[in-house]
């Protein structure tokens, strides 16, 4: 039984291939397109996934795609309605692009596929977010909750699920309750990443770093736009809003009366704890008091998020009894609120989707079309997230030296770790790219730019002479399993399950943070990638070798990628990155470039390449 998961047409575009059950490859559109967070037809990424299966579109039982476009539209339509002439511009807007494909999605996968329209399945938005935690999660029996934006028309939803692993067992995922449209967390969150000069979809995680700089002295206006009724659910006070009826705004002006003039893109955000690394421009008073003030509203709406979460946590424990919680949909992806849910929503196991947002929506999709639909038994749990691309030896070295690079190749694996090893005990950062990119939006060691955490100065290095990122982003932590709590505080409880994909924030211990400042937020905290057994080999091996050298069982870990472009995939894209950038060094398979070393490395051919975008036009699968 051979499904192919697909989710298109909003943003972060994917494919999921499942054969028998179990997950054979998973991949966004961007890691191929080179255009972050592409929304349009997954065509190179459907290609990925079939060709890693060794197979043909005619080879498939069914395409399940990861929502229902025709209750979307009519949700569009309806809102534009009650919020008309306001909404006329959206109106049109939203005409020109449904009219014109989203809304035909069948004929399409038909005709792009070459499958017969009865082989295509929808599934509900939400219904794919859930399916793609609960049906990826260890557990038989789930809470289950997904939060984000919006899909058809619920923005969250609790429910349950039961699955056996024993041929004829029952398999069933039950959404019973449903916040609607326009009343969304993710909505709410969204509006104000926009009033702290952020874009909508992508900035989020912005608005979670600077928060840590503030304290949520705007708490009580924030919840004047917020109506709670006790049992999880809330509705927004909608004057204050403006994405109802238009597409350019999220918020009124009666949004900035509560909270003041917003933030303007790309201004720099300095406060008295942020660094200025080599800027000489000394922050004045009046700036240093107006990016105190979006730094207190960042934590107030961070603080908010975070018990309306937790309210709804509650309330998914009290219908259904379970002592597990599996989750989905974007704002799952906040790890702050979900290191908050392992310490405080009493449930025993959480286990979250590494690729929680619209792109996971495809392997859900696909995973609820063969469990829940067809009642096939379980057989895949997620306890990696490598699921695309790789490339052979052969294949990286042709690479490499059609960019013009020297380098030097290892054949033994030991040597290959010892001197990745040595490089991060020089306080050189590295690109690493090994295996099989990662599913969702965390480098997790197999495109990874990595650091060594114990110097206080890698958080500027690697932010704004690699990242060319904003100074006050945080880094993340990739630790041995083994050794994680001797440096995180996990409340007295075994490291949990979503630790593994990056996906919560827990205190590092006092006594440790002095020796990772690299890796310890402003606040003493930090977004925990725990590297256990069913890690790729070689990442653990990388870690044990730096543990050894320097008694640190953690490296630095952040996505390998320039400020605005998708994590690489291919080497030649690695390559570039490296270059591009102020990497000392790169480790691409078993081949290491270390910069200081390089003769040769056209400056021309990276220009070149970069226009004409080489990587779609050379791709194997």
């Amino acid at each position: 039984m051979n499904i192919l998961g697909l989710s298109c047409h909003y943003h972060d575009s994917a494919a999921a291939l499942l054969a028998d059950g179990e997950l054979v490859a998973a991949a966004e559109e961007e890691r191929f397109s080179r255009k972050k967070h592409d929304s349009g037809y997954p065509a190179k990424a459907v290609a990925f996934c079939l060709g890693k299966a060794g197979l043909r579109p005619q080879d498939l039982d069914y395409v399940a795609y990861y929502e229902k476009p025709f209750l979307k539209f009519e949700r569009i339509l309806t809102g534009c309605a009650a919020t008309f002439p306001k909404s006329a511009g959206l109106f049109r807007r939203a005409m020109k692009s449904w009219l014109g494909e989203k809304l035909w999605i069948k004929a399409r996968l038909a005709r792009e596929l070459g499958v017969p329209e009865e082989k295509i399945l929808f599934c509900d938005h939400h219904l794919s977010h859930a399916a793609s935690a609960f049906f990826c999660s260890p557990f038989e029996d789930a809470a289950v909750l997904t939060t984000d934006g919006v899909g058809e028309w619920a923005t969250a939803t609790i429910g349950k699920g039961t699955a056996s692993w024993q041929e004829g067992g029952k398999q069933s995922l039950v959404l019973s309750h449903e916040l609607r449209y326009p009343h969304s967390i993710g909505l709410l969150y969204s509006a104000f990443t926009a009033y702290l000069g952020f874009e909508v979809n992508d900035g989020e995680y912005k608005v979670m770093g600077m928060a840590p700089y503030g304290k949520p002295r705007f708490e009580t206006e924030v919840w004047k736009l917020v109506s709670r009724f006790g049992d999880g659910s809330f509705r927004l006070a909608l004057d204050a809003f403006a994405f109802q009826h238009d597409a350019e705004r999220s918020f009124t002006n009666e949004f900035e009366k509560l909270f003041g003039p917003p933030r303007k893109p790309g201004t720099r955000f300095v406060t008295a704890q942020t660094s200025l690394y080599d800027d000489t421009n000394a922050p004045g008073a009046s700036e240093l008091a107006e990016n105190q003030r979006f730094a207190d509203i960042a934590a107030s709406i961070q603080a908010v998020t975070e018990t309306l979460v937790l309210e709804m946590a509650a309330e998914a424990k009290r219908r259904t009894g379970s002592k597990n919680l599996c989750m989905a949909g974007g704002v799952a992806l906040n790890s702050v609120s979900n290191g908050r849910l392992w310490r405080e929503s009493g449930f025993e196991r959480i286990f979250i989707q590494p690729s929680a947002g619209d792109a996971g929506g495809a392997l859900g999709a696909a995973l609820y079309a063969h469990h829940a639909l067809l009642q096939k038994p379980r057989r895949h749990v997620m306890t990696r997230a490598d699921w695309g691309q790789e490339f052979s030896v052969g294949q990286t070295v042709d690479s490499l030296k059609s960019a013009g690079a020297n380098f030097e190749t290892f054949d033994d694996e030991a040597r290959l770790l010892e001197r990745a090893v040595d490089l991060l005990r020089q306080g050189k950062v590295v690109g690493w790219h090994q295996g099989r990119f990662e599913w969702g939006p965390r480098a997790l060691g197999n495109r990874s730019i990595i650091a060594d955490p114990r110097s206080e100065k890698m958080k500027d290095t690697v932010n704004i002479k690699i990242k060319f990122r904003e100074p006050f982003r945080p880094f993340a932590p990739s630790v041995l399993a083994e050794s994680a709590d001797a440096y995180f505080d996990f409340g007295r409880r075994e490291v949990p399950d979503a630790a593994s994909f990056m996906l919560m924030t827990f205190p590092v211990k006092d006594k440790k943070r002095a020796e990772i400042p690299a890796v310890t937020h402003v606040d003493g905290s930090s977004r925990v990638q725990s590297v256990g057994p069913d890690a790729p080999p070689l990442y653990r091996g990388l870690i044990r070798g730096f543990q050894q050298a320097t008694g640190v069982g953690l490296v630095l870990n952040t996505s390998f990628n320039l400020k605005g472009e998708p994590i690489v995939n291919t080497p030649l894209e690695a390559f570039a990155t490296f270059m591009d950038s102020g990497m000392d060094a790169l480790v691409v398979g078993s081949c290491v470039v270390e910069k200081d070393k390089l003769q040769t490395a056209s400056s021309s051919w990276r220009t070149s390449w970069r226009s004409s975008q080489a990587p779609d036009k050379n791709l194997v699968f």
